[in-house]
């Protein structure tokens, strides 16, 4: 588990920036953003990705769903199920 930051203390000491990389760093095309969804989705149909579903909430739960995540007790994946 990787402990809490303060982006603060990065500031103090001289850094110029806090970087998060998301998708966008990594796929440079629609089609290829597809491609490796479709890849995904075949590993998780062939057992080979396992997803870990610990709950799920209709979406008018959302408020809920959101406070057990921020309780930091999950399990696995959170879903919204509208």
């Amino acid at each position: 588990q990787v402990p809490p930051l303060d982006p603060q203390i990065l500031n103090q000491k001289g850094s110029l920036f806090l970087t998060r990389p998301s998708l966008g760093a990594y796929v440079a095309t629609r089609e290829e953003l597809l491609g490796r969804a479709n890849d995904i989705f075949q590993w998780i149909a062939s057992g080979k990705l396992d997803v870990r579903i610990d709950k799920s909430y209709p979406l008018n739960e959302a408020g809920a769903a959101h406070s057990y995540l921020e309780g930091r007790q999950t399990k696995g994946k959170v879903l919204l199920i509208p």
